[in-house]
């Protein structure tokens, strides 16, 4: 039975494979579903990072003399 899900090939250290081999044990899934649980784990946390990357960036250049009030930005938006 054939999957319309694009697949990858990966090559592991075999320190590596060990560990994902008992994941998969542990968890009572198979190999696949683990490196696929651990990839989306991964990437999560990439996007975790790169968006407090962002709340950082517009911390630090916030700046209350210039800032909007709600309703200058509603009257922005309505302008449109």
């Amino acid at each position: 039975m054939g999957t319309k899900n694009p697949r990858i090939h990966a090559v592991l250290e075999p320190r590596l494979f060990a560990v994902v081999k008992s994941l998969a044990r542990e968890h009572g899934s198979s190999l696949s579903q683990e490196a696929h649980d651990l990839i989306r784990e991964a990437v999560e946390l990439h996007e975790d990072r790169a968006l407090d990357d962002l709340a950082e960036n517009r911390r630090r250049s916030w700046n209350p003399k210039t800032a909007l009030t709600a309703a200058e930005v509603r009257a922005q938006l309505k302008g449109r």
